[in-house]
């Protein structure tokens, strides 16, 4: 199941629930073709064949640092931010759901030890990539189903 994080206009992020449990034979992208970051489940039967190919060079210009995370055991809060500070709504994610952070802010809180795999573009330049500020206050949190 995808679910669309929109504030406005704006794709702040998508949460695919149960990744690794799609039974959709095929390729399906859950990115739209605009992102940064393009991601497809792929699942094939025995024998496929994808055909050899390569990737063309081509300049792509990307302006912001978008993340995958594959969360292979425990339990993620996400909170989303609209700017810098004002925060929206959070997004629990567990084993097996994917989100791909597209625009605005976010932070994480670990709810139930968990074990993740991060995906974004490189080079890493970390006095440049990010601005850091405080969280939310947690009596503030709203769980958004």
């Amino acid at each position: 199941m995808k679910q669309v994080i929109r504030y406005k206009k704006k794709i702040l992020g998508i949460i695919v629930k149960n990744a690794t449990k799609n039974k959709k034979e095929g390729i399906q992208f859950f990115s739209p073709s605009n992102f940064t970051q393009q991601l497809g489940l792929f699942n094939h039967q025995t024998g496929k064949t994808i055909k050899p190919h390569t990737h063309n060079k081509f300049i792509r210009k990307i302006n912001k640092t978008t993340e995958v995370l594959f969360i292979l055991d425990g339990v993620l809060r996400v909170d989303f931010y609209k700017n810098r500070k004002e925060y929206l709504y959070s997004k629990i994610i567990r084993k097996n759901d994917l989100i791909i952070l597209n625009e605005g802010s976010h932070g994480f809180k670990v709810i139930k030890k968990v074990k993740m795999f991060e995906v974004k573009q490189g080079p890493y330049y970390k006095k440049v990539d990010k601005i850091k500020f405080e969280a939310v206050d947690e009596k503030k949190v709203k769980i958004k189903k």
